[in-house]
């Protein structure tokens, strides 16, 4: 007795699925082309899609922070502290894409200074994205050794934005 074909009609739903997937993938990234945005995430009907590009940030240090270089002077050292600001423990990373303002309004006294002593929860910044100002807590207690970030700077997820020591 010659074996029947399976009937490929109930795998058909998953591979539907997958295909939708992809689709969604591809235009996420296509979307993330578009805006110059470093990643997008979305979820809806118990999907959940992250996607992101391969991009390394490293912490970007504002002039006024970074030694210049002496004629002849190797860029390396001003390169080097940038790294060791990512890797600080007392660092504070940006938690999204926006723009970064120092205090709640223009001519506003900033939220902190160099020196300042934070609590955990205290407004460190506001960063604007889509419209939208959102309050960043201090996630610790302690003095605020360093800020790494110009009033009104662009930002990336992840950038450093101030030490807490």
């Amino acid at each position: 007795m010659a074996r029947q074909p399976e009937d490929k009609t109930a795998a058909k739903p998953k591979d539907a699925k997958a295909t939708d997937d992809s689709v969604l993938i591809r235009e996420l990234a296509l979307l993330l082309d578009e805006t110059n945005l470093t990643e997008i995430e979305i979820e809806r009907a118990g999907l959940r899609v992250r996607v992101a590009r391969n991009v390394s940030i490293a912490a970007s240090v504002p002039m006024s922070y970074a030694a210049a270089p002496a004629a002849g002077g190797a860029i390396a050292p001003i390169e080097t502290a940038a790294i060791d600001l990512a890797k600080h423990p007392g660092m504070v990373p940006s938690p999204m894409v926006g723009t970064v303002y120092w205090a709640p309004e223009p001519g506003a006294k900033p939220f902190i200074e160099v020196g300042s002593r934070v609590s955990a929860g205290e407004t460190l910044f506001i960063i604007e994205a889509m419209k939208t100002m959102n309050q960043i807590p201090s996630p610790r207690a302690g003095t605020v050794t360093q800020i790494l970030v110009e009033d009104g700077q662009p930002v990336e997820f992840g950038e450093p934005l101030v030490v807490i020591e």
